[in-house]
């Protein structure tokens, strides 16, 4: 090889090796930047997991208005009933059934809320913990077991995160079915 072409060979290699580390300082770059948005949302979400209180409040409030307004309606045809047939015979077991079975469904509103809320703060536990584990390159499971979460149930806590949108009340023969304002 003569002298010139090694020469061009360096320098064309020289150019070639000052355009990549660019190209990696650029990544590295556009990487750290990405790290520093990402990292603190992450951590930010496995502190502060689920449902603030706020939303908490307005998901109940939303669910036990829809039932109060269920049971309003069935109290109030109940009286439209006894006044056009002029017949109250029944009207006042009537509406001590629809008292009981209205304290009935609010408990079970009140307890699948709960149970939402909960789940919703491991689904979003577990997605912190695996936005993080992939972001250091760490097994998801072994953040897990660190957290106190067997890693057998990473699994299980995803899957239970989706919460069922509605509840019957056991009137008729199909019961009433109601959105209960309850999602994830």
């Amino acid at each position: 090889m003569a002298r010139g072409a090694e020469q061009q060979t360096i320098n064309a290699t020289n150019a070639q090796l000052a355009q990549q580390n660019a190209t990696n300082q650029q990544l590295l770059n556009q990487n750290t930047s990405l790290f520093n948005q990402i990292t603190p949302a992450y951590q930010n979400l496995l502190a502060n997991p689920g449902y603030t209180s706020a939303q908490q409040a307005a998901i109940l409030g939303q669910s036990m208005g829809t039932l109060g307004s269920t049971f309003n309606a069935l109290q109030s045809n109940a009286a439209n009933r006894a006044a056009r047939t002029n017949n109250a015979a029944g009207y006042n077991d009537l509406l001590d059934q629809l008292a009981r079975q209205y304290g009935t469904s609010a408990a079970n509103v009140a307890q699948q809320a709960q149970v939402t809320f909960a789940n919703k703060a491991q689904s979003d536990q577990l997605a912190a913990l695996q936005g993080l584990s992939g972001i250091y390159g760490t097994d998801s499971s072994l953040l897990g077991r660190a957290m106190g979460i067997p890693s057998d149930l990473l699994g299980v806590l995803q899957r239970a995160s989706q919460p069922t949108n509605s509840f019957k009340l056991g009137f008729g023969p199909g019961g009433i079915s109601l959105g209960a304002g309850i999602s994830s």
